[in-house]
């Protein structure tokens, strides 16, 4: 390079260096532009979305478009950029003012822009878009353009209708069924993640509150429940396994309502406990019902007294007592002397309200140590106990002084006048008494004797009250009749009378209960009750039970060749169940004879089967095993365990006669009855009403779901004979004597 003074002067090579360099340098710029311009098409022309960027102010263009437009909506990403077509035109109809006002509303203030509606695809169809835009601002703030993308939500938007559809029709079938639905964390902090609104009827809790507090349910439960109900709960979350509990929670108005509690532990990903759904069913009325049941198995249902049921339980406790204490016990029957003309004048209703007349007497006549019991009907039984047996008096015992003046007293409380109707009635009672350890030693005696003696106190004349004779003629008639039984087991003289069983639906006969009688020596048939104790005493009754089971068996084949089968039942005593192996005997006898056992209903009473539970449970799936039908009879005279009453295999649940008579005008008894017939219904059995006596109970029975009955409204108990003439009718009534179809 040329540095003398006289060179010609040349380039500053530094100058040279600066601009070579420059250019270099715009050059790359150029290419990572070019490049990184490259970069972006290619990104967002291959995004599952369309990407735009419209300019801003009065001059509004599109500068920019995604080729996604061609798939999104049918239209060339030309003639989007070069003709302005009307935006709102492609907007659905029915979406356009909603889209316009809010496309209005981010042009004026600036603010993102953020929306979802349908657009018309070129060839017609719907297309779901959810759209958001962005204004992009200089360093200054000055708005630069819109940047913008389009995204086909079309698939999402039908899961989610599909979802939201889902979501109502689950909404409305758990808020629509009359309980409570919640699901539970199953994590130990008691948090409730959704409860159904039903809770704010049923307890005054709305849900959200329920929700924001994670112990309310604790602290609501009845404190007699609280420990079972929280010890259930902890066991089935812990355990993961189903559960159900019954107990009672606290409304906020202070209104107690039990539940059925039932859920389900819902595993999470690792297979541990994650949820509780459960379902919490009222059962408030159930439970009233059931409490019901059980107050009338143990009280009179017009009296309010208690009933034999309970008398008979307490007067065991008493014997019990005397035997350890040596303490005396007395037993007084008491019978309503001419109660009958009442009826007959008066009328039924009128006779009920003397008889709940004369037990408030008798209640505030009587020491509240001793129980006054009505028995049925115009009878009543009062039991004293624990009496001293000591006396001041050399010739009577302390047990005999304290019956006597009980009597006393208690034909004094009836000497007074009842109104009854505007109609004043003088009303007297005959009473018999018994005595422990005198009269009897446990309570069948003392009972059979006090009766013996009140019919005894009737002879004398109205109003008198005798004590039981130990000797004489009382004792001289049961050797009699002791006799005459030895005999008539011999030589089976016995007779059986069926009364029909009715189809309450339609009238219909479709069987018989057999029931036992004992031809008398002047002609006349002795009834069950009078004689079947005898035999039970005297070790008779199986041979007598095996005579009953024959004769079935014969009559039936006798009613199948005439073309006519029908059901029948007959009744077990409790001394026939407490026999060896009484299920095969009586199956076998019924093989035996060629009777299909399945058309053969054994019948116990209730106290029968609450007497020994868990035997008389075996006992009776011997029987179902072997193919006889089961039925409860009596059902409401005695005190039954529910929860022991719903594992016995019953086909048929009989109600006791005391409760259908007039039962369509007695609202304790429909009450009654109508918890008995949905009881039986929840068990799976048939309920069965005995005793009617009327259209009027007939078609309340009816009404009430009760399946099946029998009464003297449809016959009394009658000889075979007279069941074949009953069975050529269509339907069956007794009406003054005569049956009608």
């Amino acid at each position: 390079m040329d540095r003398s003074p006289d060179a010609e002067p040349t380039a500053d090579p530094h100058a040279i260096e600066t601009g070579f360099f420059a250019r270099a340098e715009a050059e790359g710029a150029n290419e990572a532009l070019a490049e990184l311009e490259a970069r972006y098409r290619g990104l967002i022309d291959h995004l599952p979305a369309v990407v735009y960027i419209d300019g801003v102010g009065d001059g509004d263009h599109r500068i920019d478009i995604s080729p996604g437009i061609s798939a999104l909506l049918g239209i060339g990403r030309d003639m989007w950029l070069s003709e302005f077509m009307a935006w709102e035109q492609i907007v659905h109809p029915d979406d356009r003012d909603r889209v316009l006002a809010a496309s209005a509303e981010a042009v004026s203030s600036g603010e993102d822009f953020r929306i979802q509606y349908r657009a018309i695809h070129a060839d017609g169809h719907d297309v779901w878009i959810r759209e958001e835009a962005v204004l992009v601002r200089d360093d200054a703030e000055v708005p630069l353009y819109w940047l913008g993308l389009m995204l086909d939500v079309g698939e999402l938007v039908s899961t989610q209708v599909g979802l939201r559809a889902a979501q109502e029709q689950y909404g409305a079938l758990v808020e629509q069924i009359p309980a409570i639905v919640y699901v539970d964390v199953a994590d130990g902090s008691w948090m409730t993640t959704y409860v159904s609104p039903q809770i704010e009827e049923i307890l005054g809790v709305a849900p959200e509150t329920y929700r924001a507090n994670p112990d309310l349910w604790a602290r609501m439960l009845h404190p007699e429940d609280r420990e079972r109900a929280i010890d259930a709960y902890e066991r089935g979350r812990d355990s993961g396994v189903a559960f159900s509990m019954e107990y009672r929670l606290i409304g906020s108005d202070g209104r107690i309502v039990w539940f059925q509690d039932s859920a389900l532990v819902l595993p999470g990903p690792t297979g541990a406990p994650a949820f509780i759904q459960g379902v919490m069913l009222d059962i408030t009325e159930r439970k009233a019902a059931e409490d019901r049941l059980a107050y009338l198995a143990y009280h009179d249902n017009l009296t309010d007294m208690p009933n034999k049921a309970m008398f008979d339980e307490l007067l065991d406790l008493a014997l019990a007592r005397a035997r350890r204490n040596d303490r005396g016990v007395a037993v007084l029957a008491l019978d309503v002397d001419n109660f009958k003309l009442v009826n007959d004048s008066l009328g039924h209703e009128a006779g009920d309200r003397l008889i709940r007349m004369v037990a408030d007497r008798l209640r505030e006549d009587t020491r509240e140590m001793d129980l006054m019991a009505r028995q049925g009907g115009d009878e009543f039984l009062l039991l004293l106990g624990d009496i001293d047996p000591t006396s001041p008096l050399a010739d009577t015992d302390g047990v005999t002084i304290a019956a006597e003046s009980v009597a006393h007293r208690v034909q004094q409380a009836l000497s007074q006048p009842f109104t009854v109707d505007g109609t004043e009635l003088y009303i007297t009672a005959s009473i018999g008494i018994a005595l422990y350890p005198r009269d009897g030693e446990d309570a069948g005696d003392l009972l059979r004797n006090a009766d013996a003696a009140m019919f005894r106190a009737k002879t004398t004349g109205p109003g008198h009250f005798m004590f039981h004779e130990r000797e004489g003629s009382n004792a001289l008639s049961k050797l009699s009749m002791s006799t005459r039984l030895r005999k008539a087991v011999e030589q089976k003289v016995w007779r059986l009378h069926y009364q029909p069983l009715v189809d309450l639906h339609d009238g219909s006969m479709f069987g018989v209960e057999a029931l036992i009688r004992w031809p008398g020596p002047n002609g006349g048939l002795t009834p069950p009750g009078e004689f079947i104790p005898l035999a039970e005493e005297m070790g008779l009754i199986d041979e007598i039970g095996e005579w009953v089971v024959e004769e079935i068996c014969r009559q039936d084949a006798e009613w199948r060749a005439q073309g006519i089968e029908l059901e029948i039942g007959f009744n077990l005593s409790p001394r026939q169940l407490s026999q060896a192996d009484p299920v095969n005997r009586i199956a076998d006898l019924i093989l035996a004879e060629g009777m299909d056992p399945s058309r053969v209903t054994v019948e116990i009473t209730e106290s029968t089967a609450m007497h020994d539970p868990d035997r008389i449970i075996e006992l009776l799936r011997g029987f179902k095993d072997r193919g006889l039908q089961l039925a409860i009879d009596d059902f409401g005279t005695g005190y039954s365990s529910l929860s022991r009453l719903r594992y016995m295999p019953v086909d048929v649940l009989k109600i006791d006669r005391t409760f259908i008579r007039e039962v369509n005008a007695d609202a304790q008894s429909a009450s009654m009855v109508s918890a008995i017939i949905a009881l039986a219904n929840n068990l799976g059995m048939q309920p069965l009403a005995e005793g009617i006596e009327t259209v009027e109970e007939w078609e309340f029975l009816a009404d009430r779901g009760c399946a099946f009955g029998q009464g003297y409204y449809f016959s009394r108990p009658v000889p075979a004979e007279e069941i074949t003439a009953l069975h050529q009718r269509s339907s069956i009534r007794l009406v003054d004597g005569g049956l009608a179809s």
